[in-house]
């Protein structure tokens, strides 16, 4: 199990089909990775849960394909 401990800042999200899909800001909490603004197409700040990262390396790896992690995640200004 992955815990928030293991995501560290600027840390490169890597969705399962090994699309980029944003660099870690911060954790939000022990349940949610911030990602930058600076690396987003639309200038926002973007959520996802904890409960997509399938493992963390030098990368953090999500469980989910890049087209249903940006369908599905949190939008923020």
């Amino acid at each position: 199990m992955v815990t928030a401990n293991q995501i560290r800042e600027h840390m490169e999200v890597k969705a399962a089909d090994g699309r980029h899909v944003g660099t870690v800001d911060h954790m939000e909490g022990d349940s949610r990775i911030k990602l930058t603004r600076s690396d987003s197409d639309d200038g926002q700040h973007h959520l996802i849960p904890l409960d997509w990262v399938d493992h963390v390396d030098s990368h953090v790896h999500l469980n989910r394909d890049a087209d249903d992690v940006k369908r599905e995640w949190s939008s923020i200004n």
